[in-house]
């Protein structure tokens, strides 16, 4: 092989090894949850902070990440952010309490993958074109997909046998493998533009961002409207008007600011300065129509990934290894089918590839949500699981290509920054609404069979009802009920059933959501342009 195409192949292992780790970081601290927790001794809704201040930094700072990468070079913003999510992993490692894991997971960490992950895809539209582009981004996006699959084997395996802070000790060996490998990385920026940040973009598109993702994340804990308990943070406490939560101010704050964002980057344009964002990368139909398709696509890709493990271990009893093998139907069928389509767009229109996918991801769903039961085992589970990774692989390796095809080299950062932070908005979105779902329908279900039951006594109920309510949080999380002591056998093994058939019936509501996301990503395809793949040598000016 010529050197450098195999410079170039090269490039591309090492692109999708660093947003392999960025993805499988996250998934992987999901299967570790219940360890973490009585190791730091702390509670779900203490561990779900980590969760959610990741989400809030990738959100906040990834259209900023990729703008970097245009001014100043993508290659230098890839190594940095590496460094900087080594340095994060290593103080995950260490931690001890939640704060300390809060500033190395989400704050560290966040920052460092919020300027590698536009740039491993901003980078490989540098580099490929055409055909090659096609492959390239249907390898990548296999290795993305496969990786949100792989994280809780991974993090199953080592939280299982070993502990799970190796999850984060491996990073480091991974991120110094990716700085010795971007030597096959080409530089590439931005030259039309002075290098210069917009400082105000940066501000307001961030605490927008941040305040809107805050707001649907901690809906399920203050309420979507009415509260149900009051903001806090340390000693200071939010009033609440009107008996109104803290999330719709906190949404309606965020769509404010990002008004006001677009108004900032409209004067700067008008000014000859260089914006953060360019607002006429939204004025060109196939990249918005492509982010849109994404955003939604992650709504699906979110719950299904969020729903199963919860099932698999809350009533299969299964520990976080045996989870994470149990999605090993999906994961291989995306490593086939992703690098595959590749090859197949060159024949069959990305439109119709891209449709077919969310078509699968639907009927996906709707297989596991009928084999779903008590008794189900990962083989009943596998075809739907398979169906599902198939129609993922389609959209995976095809969408990004499509998208970022669309913009010209100069604003590759930017507009990969874009798409990235569409895809995290839909998958905060998505586990959000999932989560709130899920937690809704398995307390009612819990209160339900309780009522129902012709096995817990009457005089009973009221009180095992008010107890397992309390508990549906921990239930969701994998935990399982916990009955205090004094009550009879037969009682508490009818308590388990009921838990166990409560929890069956709350994941197929939530795979009725997930199949309607996959169907709203199925429709919003149709706003894709038909074109071939194989004519995107060069990319159309942004507008046009």
């Amino acid at each position: 092989m010529h050197t450098s195409n195999w410079k170039k192949w090269g490039s591309l292992v090492v692109l999708s090894m660093a947003l392999a780790i960025i993805v499988i970081d996250t998934t992987l601290l999901n299967v570790s949850l219940g360890t973490i927790i009585r190791e730091f001794n702390t509670t779900i809704q203490g561990i779900q902070w980590v969760i959610t201040a990741y989400a809030l930094t990738l959100s906040a700072l990834t259209i900023t990440g990729g703008r970097l990468g245009d001014l100043f070079g993508r290659k230098r913003m890839f190594m940095l952010g590496a460094v900087i999510f080594a340095v994060g992993s290593y103080v995950a490692s260490i931690s001890h309490n939640v704060p300390t894991m809060i500033l190395g997971e989400s704050i560290i960490e966040g920052v460092g993958a919020a300027l590698m992950m536009p740039a491993t895809s901003s980078l490989l539209l540098s580099t490929f074109e055409g055909r090659e582009r096609a492959i390239a981004f249907g390898v990548w996006g296999a290795i993305a997909a496969a990786a949100a699959a792989l994280g809780p084997i991974i993090g199953g395996f080592l939280t299982t046998h070993y502990s799970w802070r190796w999850g984060f000790r491996i990073n480091i060996v991974v991120a110094a493998i990716l700085l010795l490998g971007s030597i096959l990385v080409k530089e590439a920026r931005d030259t039309k533009e002075k290098p210069s940040l917009d400082w105000g973009g940066v501000f307001l598109s961030s605490i927008g961002l941040l305040l809107i993702v805050f707001g649907v994340i901690e809906a399920s804990t203050y309420g979507w409207w009415f509260a149900k308990s009051a903001f806090t943070l340390g000693s200071f406490s939010l009033p609440t008007w009107a008996g109104l939560s803290v999330t719709p101010y906190s949404i309606i704050l965020g769509v404010i600011l990002l008004v006001l964002f677009g108004l900032w980057e409209r004067y700067m344009e008008s000014k000859g300065r260089t914006p953060l964002v360019s607002l006429g990368i939204f004025q060109n139909q196939q990249f918005a129509a492509g982010s849109a398709t994404t955003a939604v696509m992650s709504l699906s890709m979110t719950g299904m990934i969020f729903s199963l493990p919860v099932f698999l271990q809350a009533v299969r009893g299964l520990d976080a290894f045996q989870t994470g093998m149990s999605l090993l139907p999906m994961s291989l069928t995306i490593l086939v089918v992703a690098p595959l389509s590749g090859f197949l767009s060159t024949k069959f229109r990305p439109k119709y590839m891209i449709q077919l996918g969310l078509f699968l991801n639907m009927l996906g769903v709707l297989v596991l949500r009928q084999s779903m039961t008590v008794d189900s085992t990962v083989g009943h589970l596998a075809p739907g699981l398979m169906i599902f990774g198939a129609g993922l692989g389609l959209v995976m390796a095809q969408i990004s290509n499509l998208t970022l095809s669309a913009v010209p080299l100069h604003l590759a950062g930017e507009a990969s920054g874009i798409n990235n932070t569409l895809r995290q908005l839909g998958s905060t979105l998505g586990s959000a609404i999932i989560g709130a779902v899920m937690l809704s329908a398995l307390s009612a279900n819990l209160v339900n069979g309780i009522t129902a039951s012709s096995v817990i006594p009457t005089s009973m109920k009221t009180a095992v009802a008010q107890e397992i309510s309390q508990q549906t949080s921990a239930v969701e999380f994998g935990g399982g009920v916990q009955t205090r002591e004094g009550i009879p056998p037969v009682v508490t093994a009818e308590i388990h059933r009921i838990s166990n058939q409560s929890m069956v019936d709350a994941a197929r509501v939530t795979f009725v959501y997930t199949a309607l996301f996959s169907f709203l990503g199925f429709l919003t395809a149709f706003s894709l342009p038909n074109i071939k793949a194989s004519s995107r040598q060069g990319a159309p000016t942004a507008g046009h």
